[in-house]
Parts: structure tokens; C-alpha cells; sequence
């Protein structure tokens, strides 16, 4: 999942050196907690950000009984930005590596180009199977010399999540088929929508969390990123950054957003809290929608596609090589890939996911649909899925995206600086995670 913040070169190394002597400490308990204990069980340590849903969905537990001899520890670091750096030390050094890893899409083409001798090849595992997989997704995470580093969890087909009492109150539209109809193919459409909200808000509410949110809602249906196909950095020139930075211009300029920082505690507290009645919503959100707003949101919340299709964020599980279990670990990675298995988390967090053997056979929880006012969640994902344009990931694309909305835009729209102002912050930024 899904953001994180861009760095100065000093915070780099601050962080690398914390992150090494926290990884230092880990790799204590990690050889502890990884060791058969009194009990004869073996701990396999998985490592993960924000709310990525085998655990939520009891894979784990099931896991455990179907293997006695494994006991499974979930490490949880909620953003990205924190996880993704601690990942890179420890692999780096070889000290305090979880036996199961997750590793972001953003953060997909970085580690396979750089880190995937440190990984085990999935590819060859017993019981994988290639064909069960998106064709697109195997290859991300796949080395110029044929070695799988990681297996597909999930994709982030991205809709729009809204309150629709607090559209009710502002004198919205709340049919989720007529607001896809009256936005469709054009985000200038959902802001002008935004606009009339504010007319009518319901006090203390704002149309949209924030300004990031739609800058990476029109990103996530861009077929030109930050990088071309030969690898080379294009985000200057690149017209889906462009109009990505334009649309989030408007709203943080605008009166619309409630200016938070997403993954941020205030974040959570706005979703628990009613503070707005729109949000960018790939298919890992609405879980993370569920657990952040809490029961008295259920019946609340709705769905509808987004003005335009798109994929936001995605997940890969791998095996670091320096792991003490990798014979275990590996098969863990396998059995929570597999189709079967994805579609529970699907049950119930509605993580869409990356193996489309399942997609017709697809069926969120009771639980969700009436917490999304029984929207029709299978058919808004997968057919955004499947109308998902192809795009490019360079090696600082996590990076290089942090950089513009955790800089750039929380610049103009928490400080008042103007555009011009916040794409100069941004491209500072970026040159210096570039290291140019």
C-alpha cells in the first residue's frame, strides 16, 4: 500500500543507520522467534504493510492447522515508507530478514533489478503455477534471466469510495450508477462535483480526504509514468504526471479537501470520524475503509467506478534468502498465493486478486457488500481490471511518486505555496533521491 514520504540525503542515512541497528535487534528475536522453541514449533516471520488481509481473512490460522509444526507471526509496519527501507537494510545486510516478505509494486522493479539474488526463485517452487497468474503481474517481479522473486497477492483496481449520507445532506446524487454516469471519463467532472458539495457540506465535512488521493486516483490510469520502457526517468515530460498534478492542483487549491496526510493516524481519524465523504478507492482501500471507520460506518459507505480506469498499488510475496526457513517459508508464500486463497482474502477485505482463474467465482462477504451498501463490488473490479491500461514501473517509481505528493502537493495544500512553488519542492525532492 501504498505512499511514502520522499527523503533528504542526511534522513537517508539517519534512517539506514536506525534501520541497521533496529534490524541488528531484530535479527536477535528474529533467530529466537525463528528457532524451533520448547514447543517443537517453527516461527515463520511474515513482514508486511498496512492492512494486506491473510491474516484478516484467517489464512494464517488455517495454515496453523494444517501444519502443526508452524506457528506464523504477522510484523506489521503500516506505511510503505517505513516498511519498504527497513526491507532494503536488512536484505542488505543479511540480519533480522522475515522469512516471507512483502514487497509493493512500486517497489517491485527496484528490488528485482537490485536485491533478487537476495530472494529464492518462486518461479520453481513446488506446486507453482505460472498460467494461474496475470500475465503482466508474473513478469514484474521476474529477473532479465528468468528468477520469480515474488508471487502476486493482489492488484489495485481503483473506484470511488463515498459517503452517501453525507451526499444525501449536501443534495448529491447517491445512486452509484448515476454518479459514474456524470463523471465518466473526466476528472474535471468529479472536482466540479466537489464543488457543489462545499455549497451544501455537512459541517466539519470535506468532499474529498485529500489532494494526494486524486492526484494517485488519475495516476493509477496512466499509461506514461515516471519512466519510459528503456528505463530512463521521464516525470517531467510525462503527460500522466501532468494531468495527475493538474487535478490535484485544483483540489488543493480548491476548498474541498480535508488536507490530510494519507496513512497518517489523522487519516484514520478522519474516516472514523465522518470528515469526508469521498476517497480514491483501489480494491486494498475498502478493507482498510472498513477497519478504519469501524462498525458505525456500515450501510454508509458506497462504491462507483472512478472517471476514469486504473490500477493503484498491488502486492508481492517473496522469500529473502537469508531467511533461517527457507524450505518452509517458501511453501508458506506458495499456499497464501494461491487462487483459492486469494479469493478468501477477496471474502474478506476485497483485495482484488492477481489471479483471474478466480474472478468469476468471486464473492465478497456479506459483511462487506452491506458495508458498501451492497455495491456490485466483483463486477466495479474486475471491470476496471480488465479495461486497465498496461504501464511502466521504473526503479525509483515509489519514490519518485512519494516525492510529488508527499512534498509537492501536502506543499501547496497544507501550506499555501503555490503550484509552480510545489512542483519546484517536488523536483528538488526527487533530484535528491535520485542522487543528482
Amino acid at each position: 500500500m501504498h505512499t511514502s514520504s520522499g527523503r533528504s540525503r542526511r534522513l537517508v542515512a539517519y534512517t539506514a543507520v536506525t534501520a541497521l541497528a533496529a534490524s541488528l535487534l531484530a535479527a536477535c528475536s528474529s533467530d529466537d522467534e525463528g528457532s524451533a522453541g520448547g514447543d517443537g514449533k517453527i516461527t515463520l516471520n511474515v513482514g508486511t504493510f498496512g492492512v494486506l488481509g491473510l491474516k484478516q481473512a484467517g489464512l494464517y490460522e488455517e495454515y496453523e492447522k494444517a501444519h502443526p509444526n508452524i506457528r506464523i507471526k504477522e510484523n506489521v509496519i503500516e506505511r510503505n515508507d517505513a516498511y519498504y527501507p527497513k526491507l532494503l537494510t536488512q536484505l542488505q545486510s543479511g540480519a533480522g530478514v522475515n522469512d516471507v516478505a512483502a514487497v509493493e509494486v512500486s517497489n517491485i522493479t527496484e528490488v528485482v533489478q537490485t536485491q533478487g539474488a537476495k530472494f529464492e526463485d518462486l518461479g520453481k517452487a513446488e506446486g507453482v503455477q505460472k498460467s494461474a497468474y496475470l500475465d503482466w503481474k508474473w513478469k514484474q517481479a521476474t529477473t532479465e534471466d528468468g528468477k520469480t522473486i515474488g508471487l502476486g497477492v493482489d492488484i489495485g483496481p481503483t473506484a470511488l469510495c463515498y459517503r452517501k449520507d453525507l451526499f444525501a445532506k449536501a443534495g448529491l446524487p447517491t445512486d452509484r450508477e448515476e454518479l459514474a454516469k456524470e463523471w465518466a471519463g473526466d476528472w474535471d467532472k468529479y472536482v466540479a462535483m466537489g464543488e457543489k458539495y462545499m455549497e451544501k457540506a455537512p459541517k466539519g465535512t470535506k468532499f474529498v480526504d485529500s489532494a494526494s488521493s486524486v492526484y494517485n486516483a488519475v495516476f493509477a490510469g496512466a499509461t506514461e509514468r515516471y519512466y519510459d520502457k528503456d528505463g530512463e526517468e521521464i516525470y517531467e515530460q510525462s503527460q500522466g504526471r501532468k494531468d495527475a498534478w493538474d487535478a490535484a492542483m485544483k483540489v488543493a487549491r480548491g476548498d474541498m479537501s480535508a488536507k490530510l496526510k494519507q496513512f497518517d493516524p489523522t487519516w484514520d481519524q478522519g474516516f472514523a470520524n465522518g470528515k469526508f465523504a469521498t476517497v480514491a478507492c483501489p480494491a486494498w482501500m475498502a478493507g482498510y475503509i472498513q477497519e478504519k471507520t469501524g462498525p458505525g460506518g456500515k450501510g454508509k459507505w458506497d462504491m462507483a467506478k472512478a472517471p476514469t480506469d486504473g490500477n493503484w498499488g498491488g502486492t508481492f510475496l517473496g522469500v529473502p534468502s537469508a531467511g533461517k526457513h527457507k524450505k518452509e517459508a517458501t511453501e508458506l508464500a506458495v499456499w497464501l498465493t494461491r487462487p483459492e486463497q486469494l479469493a478468501k482474502v477477496f471474502a474478506k477485505q476485497a483485495s482484488f486478486p492477481s489471479t483471474p482463474a478466480v474472478y468469476d467465482k468471486l464473492k465478497p462477504s456479506p459483511a462487506t457488500k452491506a458495508y458498501f451498501s451492497d455495491a456490485p463490488i466483483t463486477r466495479i473490479y474486475a471491470g476496471i481490471a480488465e479495461n486497465t491500461p498496461s504501464a511502466v514501473y521504473g526503479v525509483k517509481d515509489a519514490q519518485i511518486g512519494q516525492s510529488i505528493t508527499d512534498i509537492g502537493v501536502l506543499q501547496v495544500e497544507q501550506q499555501g505555496k503555490s503550484p509552480e512553488e510545489g512542483w519546484e519542492a517536488a523536483q528538488k525532492e526527487i533530484k535528491d533521491v535520485l542522487g543528482q
